[in-house]
């Protein structure tokens, strides 16, 4: 297939460019159940078969129980199982008597969730499926709202814990994951997140979509500008 061929070129492009993955890794990928975490789930199950480099890879699904966001756990489960991976399904939810943003305090808690299963458990890497579009509208998000050039990088390495965050869908475009979760037949989330719209995410991606028909070659020029500004590759 022409696109897998084209997914798998883009990935194997971002693992080299950015050092994503060295011999010894062991991998744990966030399953959120949506297109771009399946879709790297797949990619990275398939590379850890070829042997070098030989890494290991298992898929952690983190359960809000006060957010009405669904996924079917039994076709994650059969998933993951079909390409050989052991999947591990955490609950967990946060207090709605917070007054921080309900996005805010369900990406925080997975995220304490995630990472703390990762140390207990010997992962030193941590796949997350962010693709080039997320990269790119974070950016532009970074410097309308906040004042700053920056955004998810591809990697991460953290300095207060022994993991490193990695990107491994950076160089692959959204609308390829689209059109490969609809050959692939993914099944979709049996719930979205209530909270989706809350956020400015959806504007800016309208924004970009404006940008691209001025200049269809912003999305280059936006990543060689940040690459250049090392903001791609980050200790924190």
């Amino acid at each position: 297939m022409a696109l897998e061929k084209k997914l798998s070129k883009a990935f194997v492009k971002a693992m080299a460019t950015y050092r994503l993955i060295e011999d010894g890794d062991k991998i744990l990928v966030g399953l959120s159940g949506g297109k771009d975490s399946l879709c790297l789930l797949e990619l990275l199950a398939k590379r850890s078969r070829i042997n070098f480099p030989k890494f290991c890879v298992e898929a952690i699904h983190i359960r809000m129980e006060n957010v009405e966001y669904e996924s079917d756990t039994t076709y994650l489960e059969d998933f993951a199982e079909e390409l050989g991976v052991r999947l591990h399904i955490i609950t967990t939810g946060f207090s709605q008597s917070d007054k921080k943003p309900p996005c805010f305090l369900c990406s925080w808690n997975r995220r304490k969730q995630m990472f703390n299963y990762a140390q207990q458990n010997g992962f030193n890497k941590i796949a997350l499926g962010h693709h080039q579009d997320d990269i790119i509208h974070t950016a532009l998000m970074n410097m309308i709202f906040q004042g700053h050039f920056s955004t998810m990088p591809a990697r991460l390495k953290m300095r207060k814990m022994p993991l490193t965050i990695i990107r491994p869908l950076c160089m692959i475009h959204e609308d390829d994951i689209i059109r490969y979760a609809a050959l692939s037949k993914y099944k979709k989330q049996n719930k979205l997140c209530p909270f989706e719209e809350q956020t400015h995410r959806q504007e800016i991606k309208e924004l970009y979509k404006r940008i691209e028909n001025i200049n269809p070659e912003a999305r280059y020029s936006i990543w060689n500008a940040l690459d250049s500004e090392r903001k791609l590759t980050e200790d924190y």
